[in-house]
């Protein structure tokens, strides 16, 4: 997975002569889909540089940026709404860990994260018998790649097990993002202060390994929006993801100073941000009727029943005073 995404040559993430987003790419996220995504966060991030006190200059981390629409929306956002708040702000968007570790310590700010963790590589461990065994990817006799079983490749499996009360059945496989936990270490040796705001899809641990719910775990690929059958088949040429572990996150999270202080459905957060008063703000001053009527689909999209917001959860976890 690590090399089907980020292999320098050939990974998905790397590669220049792919379209990866947009209607006519893999898949649209959800600031592709609407600026007011990128505006209603605007407002959160005022909000939130209010509660800490509004210092003289703060920092906005964005991982994963994608083609950098959202950094764009929200900085437009500040600018004309929020100027105090703009004139405060340092927005950075890194790409890599490595970027990441190279981040000079952010003394106050956010660091925000939007489809970034559902992308890291995983173990698939698989129980047969009595005992565990991870999945690995070998060739077989037609050069094809395909699953293959054998030891686990660390203990830190079975303790991810054993912390997250992961009780497997028979023939049931899971994701293990590893991943995670580290990711989390260097955002914690990275921000003094502030907030790590996580947009993603997942579950708690005991919904996301229910051998009933997800029997062969949620490891999947995705192309011109649709899922694609064998994951193994064309790597470089499509998106891999499996769900977010969101106890991992808080646990881990809280190992590391990080409390939490909202986990919410996508949609409901977003109304709760203020999504129906930027609607109105940006439709009073839309100049045709195909802009108003662009932000209200947009808005349809993220806030109704059954759409995409209601598929992906936020965790807002805060470090210091």
């Amino acid at each position: 997975m690590n090399a089907a995404l980020y292999d320098e040559r050939g990974g998905y993430y790397k590669r220049s002569d792919l379209k990866r987003w947009g209607r006519e790419g893999d898949y649209r996220t959800s600031p592709e889909r609407s600026e007011l995504f990128a505006a209603t966060f605007a407002r959160y991030f005022a909000k939130l540089y209010d509660e800490l006190q509004r210092p003289p200059s703060w920092t906005i981390v964005e991982a994963g940026p994608g083609r950098g629409d959202f950094a764009a929306g929200v900085q437009r956002a500040l600018q004309d709404q929020f100027l105090p708040v703009y004139e405060a702000t340092h927005y950075v968007v890194i790409e890599t860990n490595e970027e990441l570790k190279k981040l000079a310590p952010v003394k106050t700010g956010i660091f925000f994260s939007n489809e970034l963790l559902d992308a890291f590589p995983v173990h698939r461990v698989i129980k047969s018998g009595d005992e565990l065994w991870e999945q690995y990817v070998t060739l077989n006799e037609n050069e094809e790649f395909v699953w293959s079983k054998g030891l686990l490749s660390t203990p830190a499996l079975p303790e991810f097990c054993r912390e997250y009360s992961v009780e497997l059945a028979e023939g049931q496989i899971v994701e293990i993002n590893l991943a995670i936990d580290e990711w989390l270490e260097v955002v914690a040796a990275k921000l003094k202060s502030g907030f790590l705001i996580t947009v993603d899809y997942g579950a708690d641990s005991h919904d996301l390994y229910d051998a009933v719910l997800r029997p062969y775990g949620t490891l999947r690929a995705f192309s011109r929006h649709q899922f694609v059958d064998d994951v193994l088949a064309q790597p470089g040429d499509y998106d891999i993801t499996s769900s977010v572990n969101w106890s991992q996150v808080q646990t881990v999270g809280a190992r590391w100073g990080f409390s939490t202080v909202e986990f919410a459905q996508q949609d409901r957060f977003l109304i709760g941000a203020g999504l129906l008063d930027e609607l109105e703000h940006r439709t009073a001053a839309a100049t045709s009727d195909a802009e108003k009527l662009s932000l209200s689909t947009g808005a349809r999209e993220m806030i109704l029943p059954g759409g995409m917001g209601s598929s992906f959860q936020l965790l807002v976890q805060k470090r210091g005073n």
